[in-house]
């Protein structure tokens, strides 16, 4: 009896796992994903950075020698911080998620490449000119300026190109991306003429009407999904007030400068500000609860976004309680400490979390925080609680736990950007495309 013929399997064959040697790192694997190239140029400026301001820490305890400045220090780490390797990340992880939001074709690395070119070009001369020139200071931020403006045309073409019905969050991202590049223009004006008030403010404006307005975002449309995703016992929620929440306490901080040196009463000010970001402060904590705080800390990946999301709840917290203070007795207490609360505690450890989330998960790797990244975690949330601590101990201890902060953060983010390097460099170890 003849025997029927088998049916031809129509799922295509997984492709087989690469042989090690050719997971060999070569520059043109940097081209095969957006993604790839942002990252790996985004990862460079923060390791640099990272080796930079642990330099100039040390430098003022007298360990090192320290070089010649034509640019405060402190402006040329926070404008690094804010403008450097945070718009690089998103380059990467915007065009990896934000076509699907929108439901359009992503564009290919080359797209994306001028962008990156000038950001990851703009930052080494950065620091060269914080030491040597001012011009090339200025200079620096107008070419990450250019680099910020053309990612943010990228985008916005994307979100004309959507039929999407739902296109909010794109639509603060592009936002964000347009506050990012005007801040620059501003930084520059105020470095340039010797203004480092103006400088200031421009930077606090960077800061949180175009970082933090761009995490909070897809904060909002993000974590509940990945949560609900990775815990079914967790329900997706983010209903819109959620998201109007967050970005009302943003565009709070981003115009509380902007309104005092307009000649609004300051005390009258930071007392209004004060409560309110007491009051926001609170209900994100309430919300970390209601998102999967407890339940995500048996997924480390998870826990990393979660506690993350903690951070900007205390750091409101502690920017209200400390505004609440200096109205009752005339002076602020502890500014830095809900500063770094915000950007070390919030930003920081979603960077690591959401970094090696698209790492992992588009480059054919296990998506989970192994002991490498989980580790970095651990360090940057000790990092953080000892620049906190720094803001409130006596000087003569603030130059020495200042540069250990600097030390710490350098521990946590070294190896795992270095890693993260080697592998954007590489082809994707399961043999597949991207």
């Amino acid at each position: 009896m003849a025997h029927a013929p088998r049916p031809i399997p129509l799922a295509a064959a997984r492709p087989a796992p690469l042989e090690p040697a050719a997971l060999r790192w070569r520059p043109v694997h940097l081209m095969r994903a957006p993604h790839r190239l942002a990252f790996a140029g985004a990862t460079a400026v923060l390791v640099l950075g990272s080796l930079w301001w642990l330099w100039v820490q040390c430098a003022r305890l007298g360990w090192l020698p320290a070089g010649p400045l034509t640019v405060s220090p402190s402006l040329g780490h926070g404008a690094l911080m804010v403008h450097g390797f945070m718009p690089l990340f998103f380059t990467g992880f915007l065009f990896t998620a934000g076509p699907k939001w929108l439901g359009v074709d992503g564009p290919a690395a080359r797209a994306v490449l001028p962008a990156v070119a000038l950001q990851a070009l703009a930052w080494p001369l950065w620091l060269l000119g914080v030491h040597l020139s001012a011009r090339l200071a200025v200079l620096a931020l107008l070419l990450a300026a250019a680099g910020q403006a053309l990612a943010g045309a990228r985008f916005l073409g994307l979100l004309r190109a959507s039929d999407a019905d739902d296109t909010v969050h794109a639509r603060l991202v592009a936002l964000g991306w347009a506050v990012g590049a005007l801040t620059l223009l501003g930084l520059a004006w105020g470095v340039g003429h010797d203004d480092p008030e103006a400088a200031r403010r421009w930077l606090h404006t960077g800061l949180w009407g175009f970082v933090a307005l761009v995490y909070v975002t897809v904060v909002h449309r993000m974590v509940p999904f990945f949560t609900s995703s990775a815990l079914p016992l967790v329900r997706l929620w983010r209903p819109m007030w959620v998201l109007y929440v967050l970005v009302a306490t943003v565009a709070l901080k981003t115009l509380g400068p902007w309104l005092t040196w307009a000649g609004l009463d300051a005390t009258a000010w930071g007392a209004f500000e004060g409560f309110a970001l007491l009051v926001a402060g609170f209900v994100l904590l309430w919300l970390a609860f209601v998102w999967g705080l407890v339940q995500s800390l048996a997924v480390r990946l998870l826990a990393m976004l979660h506690l993350g999301f903690v951070w900007l709840g205390l750091g409101l917290s502690i920017d209200g309680l400390g505004q609440i203070w200096a109205w009752i007795g005339g002076a602020p207490v502890a500014p830095l400490a809900a500063l770094h609360a915000t950007t070390m505690g919030f930003l920081g450890s979603l960077m690591l979390a959401m970094v090696t989330r698209v790492a992992c998960g588009h480059g054919g790797r296990a998506l989970v925080a192994d002991r490498l990244s989980w580790s970095a975690f651990l360090l940057l949330q000790l990092a953080t609680l000892l620049r906190i601590a720094a803001a409130v101990a006596p000087a003569a201890w603030v130059g020495g736990l200042t540069a250990a902060t600097a030390g710490l953060w350098l521990l946590a983010v070294g190896p795992w950007g270095l890693r993260l390097l080697r592998w954007y460099g590489q082809p994707r170890p399961d043999g597949r495309p991207g």
